[in-house]
């Protein structure tokens, strides 16, 4: 069978187009993990609230933020991989002004485990005079 040569250009444009879309298949699937931070209060001091504001930052240096709930409990929803977790606080009461801070490194966060961490935090208080 012979093509004529106002064909061929058709041909190949066809063969060339049918190649390109059967190569363009591409499925992008980002595997996430659930992690839970716990803010565990030093004793005698208040009791967990919700608001807290608790910062997760991966090796690369990008941020994930969330809010601890009433039991002091903040949820993050990351990809795996190796974080650090802090929080600097204020909190008020009518006679006292608290302050908190935490640290948490190396939080190893993958499918296969329960990705639960407790942050112990340091606490220094102020009297407010009124």
């Amino acid at each position: 069978m012979r093509y004529k040569a106002n064909h061929i250009p058709l041909l190949l444009l066809s063969l060339l187009l049918g190649l390109a879309l059967s190569s363009c298949h591409y499925d992008e699937t980002l595997e996430v993990c659930t992690l839970s931070v716990r803010l565990v209060y030093p004793e005698n001091s208040v009791d967990p609230y919700a608001g807290a504001r608790v910062e997760l930052r991966d090796a690369l240096a990008s941020v994930f933020v969330d809010s601890t709930d009433a039991s002091g409990m903040a949820t993050f929803t990351v990809p795996p991989g190796i974080y650090e977790a802090s929080t600097s606080e204020v909190h008020e009461t009518y006679d006292y002004r608290y302050f908190f801070n935490g640290v948490k490194s190396l939080i190893i966060v993958q499918p296969d485990s329960m990705n639960s961490v407790d942050m112990k935090l340091k606490m220094s208080k102020k009297r407010i005079v009124h």
